[in-house]
């Protein structure tokens, strides 16, 4: 790792439940972990690392609070469920996780369970605030790749969706048009108009594919957040996807002209923000296969062509950056499909959701196991 390179954090999401059904416990987890929060449903519960450069501690506190919650699952009779949505039967009744919270029953009743999926947010660090927003526009416009590779949600309440991110599918971006920020004043107007209108409850409500984060939004901000990726349960190949984002950004501060989609691209920032939106959902649906509409050009491209030309035009910034072995995951997904579309594959071959999803606990496990 070089001096150079950016401060990464997450916030993950799991679902909690038995080989068959999903179990709520968070309000529980809560009360034993210091490091893990409850989510508005109960099902759901989310851990926070502390931010990084060198991804060899990344690993460590990517996977040590999921051993010891895990353990602590166990003496329940509980596990962690890797899909990233009510992949079992279950009922449409929201289960509240805080009875108290207004914010909370604002969801419950404006929302549902649509919102009851897992996911994991990948935050860079980065200071500086027109780097920051350039960054955020460039990677909103390949927002589409990272749930490609990440997909990890094609069933839903036992049935197959027909989709490779049912999560990204039914989650209800909010608000339902996000303009790409110009600058930091642009961002800071928009957000306030949107809670004086109501299109926003407070600035935690500001559900999109990418945002920007700090310890005081929107004023004091000091990083990006991907929030768009399924859960992945394969720490390596979150590592994987976290040091493509690392990568493509650090390339962008290298070559603003070329790279910034505010002035690289052929389309306006409105029109661009209307294809960004579509690519999110064709990509949803249908993953590495999906049909794009590439940023720069206009022209359609195949989800997993695009993935392979980044991964090649990153080629010298990760030599430069002693990061190649990092994109090895992907370029496995590449070969073997996602987590979804390896799922999807073991149902049509007559397995049923239950059995995919112990299979894939199993494989957790594992992984686990091997940590020490």
């Amino acid at each position: 790792m070089s001096k150079n390179n950016l401060y990464k954090g997450f916030e993950v999401e799991l679902f909690t439940g038995s080989f068959n059904s999903h179990i709520g416990v968070s309000v529980d987890i809560e009360k034993n972990f210091s490091n893990f929060v409850k989510e508005p449903d109960n099902r759901n519960v989310e851990y926070i690392t502390t931010p990084e450069k060198d991804y060899k501690f990344l690993y460590d506190k990517l996977i040590t609070p999921r051993k010891d919650l895990r353990k602590w699952l166990n003496n329940k009779g509980l596990t962690i469920i890797p899909s990233s949505t009510l992949c079992f039967k279950h009922d449409f009744q929201f289960q509240r996780s805080d009875i108290d919270n207004i914010y909370h029953k604002f969801i419950e009743d404006n929302y549902g369970i649509a919102v009851a999926t897992s996911s994991v947010h990948i935050n860079i660090g980065i200071n500086d605030l027109d780097k920051l927003f350039a960054a955020i526009r460039l990677i909103r416009s390949e927002a589409a790749l990272y749930l490609s590779i990440s997909a990890s949600s094609p069933f839903l309440n036992n049935k197959i969706t027909g989709n490779h991110s049912q999560r990204w599918i039914q989650f209800p971006k909010t608000p339902s048009k996000v303009p790409f920020f110009v600058n930091h004043n642009s961002y800071v107007d928009w957000i306030e108009e949107n809670i004086a209108n109501k299109n926003m409850q407070n600035i935690r409500h500001f559900w999109s594919s990418i945002r920007p984060n700090g310890p005081q939004r929107p004023l004091i901000l000091d990083r990006l957040e991907l929030r768009i990726c399924d859960f992945v349960h394969d720490i390596n190949l979150l590592l994987g996807i976290t040091a493509m984002l690392e990568l493509r950004i650090l390339q962008l501060f290298e070559n603003f002209n070329k790279l910034d989609p505010l002035t690289a691209s052929n389309y306006d920032i409105d029109d661009l923000s209307e294809i960004c939106d579509q690519n999110e959902i064709n990509a949803a649906k249908d993953s590495l296969n999906s049909e794009l509409i590439h940023w720069q050009d206009g022209k359609k491209i195949v989800c997993k062509e695009w993935i392979q030309n980044l991964l090649s035009d990153l080629s010298s910034t990760a030599e430069k950056f002693n990061m190649k072995h990092l994109l090895k995951p992907i370029y496995k997904v590449l070969e073997e499909g996602n987590q979804s579309m390896q799922w999807i594959d073991q149902y049509d071959k007559g397995l049923s959701i239950e059995q995919i999803m112990k299979i894939s606990i199993q494989d957790m496990i594992k992984s686990e196991d091997d940590y020490v």
